[in-house]
């Protein structure tokens, strides 16, 4: 699934950055009710940043996904819950081993409804103490999403040999699986 970018009316998009946007691709790609999911930057200062200038945290983006999904089959804020189901909110740019300001915990809102939805979704997770420390996720207007290189699309499904794919994203995506198997497409 690629090319988020333009959503029919019917569809609405997220974009979200939560670490690697391998690993949440990943999980998002096998979401009931999502249309597709584009790895890409956002965030930053840098028209048509590269792999390798995020990297080197010259632009200002995060590495995330924007992700096109059908709300009549899974609304924002489920899109939501899984993001906070899947990474470290409370871990300042950083999400395990990954560490800088691209691997940061945010949510890109496309509208004001978005806007509230996230807000009220981090006030709750906080009141209930979902999290023994604070949550760092930063909730900022989207202003521009740049699809990351092809190579970075369906990354995993792609390459599930690959030693990072095998040691961190293949445990992340099967303990979803295992825990929120409500939730699969077919």
């Amino acid at each position: 699934m690629n090319n988020a970018q333009a959503a029919p009316a019917t569809y609405e998009l997220a974009t979200l950055g939560g670490g690697c946007f391998w690993c949440l691709e990943a999980i998002y790609d096998d979401l009931k009710g999502v249309v597709a999911v584009t790895s890409g930057y956002a965030g930053g200062h840098v028209a048509n940043p590269t792999y390798q200038q995020v990297c080197a945290h010259t632009t200002g983006h995060a590495e995330v996904v924007q992700i096109q999904f059908d709300p009549t089959i899974i609304s924002y804020r489920d899109i939501l819950q899984v993001f906070f189901a899947i990474h470290d909110p409370t871990t300042l740019n950083r999400q395990g081993n990954d560490v800088g300001d691209q691997y940061r915990s945010v949510i890109f809102y496309h509208d004001d409804a978005q806007k509230r939805i996230a807000t009220e979704t981090i006030q709750e997770l906080t009141a209930a103490r979902a999290f023994a420390d604070p949550l760092v996720t930063q909730v900022e207007p989207l202003t521009q999403f740049y699809p990351a290189e092809d190579y970075h699309q369906e990354y995993f499904k792609d390459n599930p040999t690959q030693p990072y794919c095998r040691v961190v994203i293949a445990p992340k995506v099967a303990k979803f699986r295992k825990h929120h198997a409500a939730m699969l497409g077919a």
